[in-house]
């Protein structure tokens, strides 16, 4: 009777399936099968399951979640910052994927509230893409096309660090928009970004992820190179602004730059794509040699932002804003 047990102990599907990952925020997530039914609240993490092989898993994402192509024909369930329980509910999803800071903590108890198990992702640096990669493969029973895409974007960020991490340094000014003067410190993925290429972001220290600055902040800090995304896949006209401060390192040095927005706003294996570009960038000015400094200038004191995220990392300027 004790071996019949065993053997049924050890062949029941629970102890067979159980799978247990850790989230962004710390909590566990625990499914007894793979998730079938998944549905995304916001469009890096939409991304991310499909390099993670579970975009066939999908049954509900939000508005602007476009890439790749089959994400366009997933239903939706409203957009990251309104979207609706009874929807959610409707499609009888295994698992929900939310992002902290875009959909606000504040909703999590309202998701666990519906009986379904909830991923929490808050991707920040580079390597959190690979983590989240694998997690969802993980989590979908995908895990070796999650593991064979992670592993591509770890080598890749790698093979940029060997390359670029003995560079002269130069200073950054990454611009999210101009009415308000807007930029990022350095706890965003952009500025993990920059620091990959040998670069600098001048408003690291800022407090707030998102800050409003002023023109007299940018000038006193004089970038030696100022890239922009704008809402669309053109270079915003608003860039060339800055050549009515001729006195601005950026200016004389030509390096008044523009990178697709989808491929540095979103946290997900895109971001290679811009980062490469941003390197190509950085490099030409330096192949130039018209920066001056050969390490990172002093600033004055933290610029005081305004606190609102604005969903900066999913390009919620060609979507929610």
């Amino acid at each position: 009777m004790r071996k019949w047990m065993l053997l049924v102990l050890c062949f029941c599907p629970f102890s067979l399936a159980n799978i247990t990952v850790t989230d962004f925020v710390g909590r566990e997530v625990t499914l007894q099968q793979p998730a079938q039914r998944i549905i995304a609240l916001a469009p890096h993490a939409v991304e991310n399951l499909f390099s993670a092989g579970a975009g066939s898993k999908l049954v509900g994402v939000v508005s602007y979640s476009n890439f790749p192509e089959d994400a366009v024909k997933i239903t939706r369930v409203g957009s990251y910052k309104a979207f609706s329980l009874e929807s959610i509910l409707a499609l009888k999803p295994d698992l929900i994927v939310m992002w902290a800071s875009g959909n606000g903590m504040t909703v999590l108890d309202d998701l666990r509230g519906l009986q379904i198990p909830v991923y929490v992702t808050e991707p920040r640096q580079l390597n959190d893409i690979s983590r989240s990669i694998r997690d969802y493969g993980r989590l979908a029973g995908t895990m070796a096309e999650s593991e064979k895409e992670a592993t591509r974007i770890e080598q890749v960020i790698s093979e940029l660090q060997h390359r670029y991490s003995d560079s002269e340094p130069l200073s950054v000014l990454y611009q999210v928009w101009h009415e308000p003067l807007q930029t990022l410190n350095g706890k965003h993925l952009i500025s993990a970004v920059i620091r990959l290429c040998g670069g600098h972001n001048v408003f690291a220290d800022a407090l707030s992820l998102a800050p409003k600055i002023s023109i007299e902040s940018v000038l006193q800090r004089d970038p030696d190179v100022i890239v922009a995304s704008g809402m669309d896949i053109a270079r915003p006209e608003w860039l060339d602004l800055w050549l009515d401060y001729p006195s601005l390192t950026a200016v004389q040095n030509q390096a008044l730059f523009f990178i697709h927005p989808d491929l540095i706003q979103r946290p997900t294996a895109r971001v290679l794509l811009g980062a490469q570009e941003l390197c190509r960038q950085l490099d030409s000015v330096r192949q130039e040699g018209s920066a001056g400094a050969a390490a990172p200038k002093s600033y004055p004191q933290n610029p005081k932002g305004a606190g609102a995220l604005w969903g900066f990392v999913d390009n919620f300027f060609t979507a929610e804003l």
